[in-house]
């Protein structure tokens, strides 16, 4: 998919653009209408829950208002379509915390497994409406700037189209993650606070192209986990021991390997590390989870806001449809306490490993610590087939 994207936003033409805007037309409404009809099959009891409720009166709000959406025959249509598009972004911006705080509600009305699955399959849709929607507008933006020429060649150094970094660096999100959440741990602990080093060995060079912050969102999640499960063991005053991350390449893969040693996942703890639904703290993550009212999972949930805070980095030239008017509704999350466990973090960074054809392991050693591996398909994501009109007339 990345590739056809990057193809796609490289040929941009005013056809191609109203041809993406009439796919993202169709395909909107129609995926949300299978998750509603999800929702509708759900026992009564179930959806009556106020959360759950909550999410079905979005979504089909959301359904009803993109259907009636015309052929967008025009730019100036395509325009007016795109305010709609990032109105509904908005609106849905509480969708992820309401559905956790839903389905550990619900504990008792459905079998674990199947509330899992339930969660597992809302959120795989969200993001495949979410990157197909948020990349149209990264393209309708393009089209508008003044450095498009739709029949000029296309400068090699451009480093991304629409939303897909094309040369995303494992070492420079590494980075960059680290240095957000060591400085959210030193506000909230204080200076004199025993952070551990992040040390980053192995293939530094390695390139691919993917959605940042997708990324971004994964690999704070990790190393937020890790340095704060480090600094809990207590060093007795000792400098604490590093976090260790290893990049290795691939022909087709990069791998990222998270170590700490931050004593392990407790026992009880570890089999319910990828589930929604279950665990002995479900009831601290549905307390921690009220304080949080919107959630989008990207990285600006775990930068410390600022005067000046903006969330693009300057050697990018991409959009995230989550900046400008989202950024404020994510305060008091993007400012949390490092220890205010939501108990999403994981099964949300595995999803999304997953989704781009991926995959996400922890292994943990008790009394040691855990090693994470993050494996990153550099073959894009053999599963969301975003193949347009305007791909094939482009092909």
């Amino acid at each position: 998919m990345a590739a056809f994207l990057t193809f796609f936003g490289r040929t941009l033409t005013e056809a191609r653009l109203l041809s993406s805007a009439n796919y993202v037309r169709t395909e909107l409404p129609t995926r949300i209408a299978h998750r509603l009809r999800d929702m509708q099959t759900l026992p009564y009891v179930v959806v009556t829950n106020p959360h759950i409720s909550h999410v079905y009166e979005l979504y089909y709000k959301a359904f009803d208002r993109l259907r009636r959406i015309s052929e967008i025959k025009t730019v100036d249509d395509n325009d007016r379509y795109c305010k709609v598009i990032t109105e509904t972004l908005k609106e849905h911006l509480s969708v992820i915390p309401r559905l956790a705080m839903g389905v550990l509600e619900i504990q008792g009305l459905m079998e674990p497994e199947d509330t899992d699955k339930f969660m597992t399959t809302l959120l795989r849709s969200r993001i495949s409406r979410r990157v197909i929607a948020e990349q149209h507008l990264a393209l309708t933006e393009t089209y508008h700037s003044p450095w498009h020429f739709p029949d000029a060649n296309m400068d090699p150094n451009i480093d991304a189209v629409g939303e897909i970094f094309l040369r995303c660096s494992a070492k420079e999100i590494v980075e960059r993650c680290a240095k957000t959440i060591t400085e959210l741990v030193g506000k909230v602990n204080g200076s004199t606070a025993h952070i551990p080093e992040v040390r980053i060995y192995g293939h530094l060079d390695a390139t691919f192209p993917y959605i940042q912050s997708h990324l971004e969102y994964i690999i704070g999640e990790l190393l937020r986990n890790s340095i704060q499960a480090v600094i809990e063991r207590r060093h007795q005053g000792e400098k604490p021991p590093p976090i260790e991350v290893l990049v290795c390449e691939t022909p087709q893969h990069v791998i990222i390997r998270t170590s700490d040693r931050g004593g392990g996942v407790p026992k009880e703890i570890l089999p319910y590390l990828w589930s929604f639904s279950k665990g002995p703290r479900s009831q601290t993550r549905l307390k921690n989870l009220r304080k949080v009212p919107a959630l989008v999972a990207t990285m600006q949930e775990l930068k410390i806001p600022t005067e000046d805070q903006s969330v693009h980095d300057t050697k990018r030239n991409w959009r995230s449809a989550e900046s400008g008017g989202h950024a404020s509704s994510l305060s008091s999350l993007t400012s949390r306490p490092p220890d205010l466990r939501l108990g999403i973090g994981l099964p949300m960074s595995k999803i999304y490993a997953e989704y781009w054809a991926g995959s996400l392991e922890l292994h943990s050693l008790e009394g040691w610590g855990v090693d994470a591996f993050l494996q990153i398909s550099k073959l894009g994501n053999k599963n969301e087939q975003l193949i347009t009109r305007a791909s094939q007339d482009a092909v």
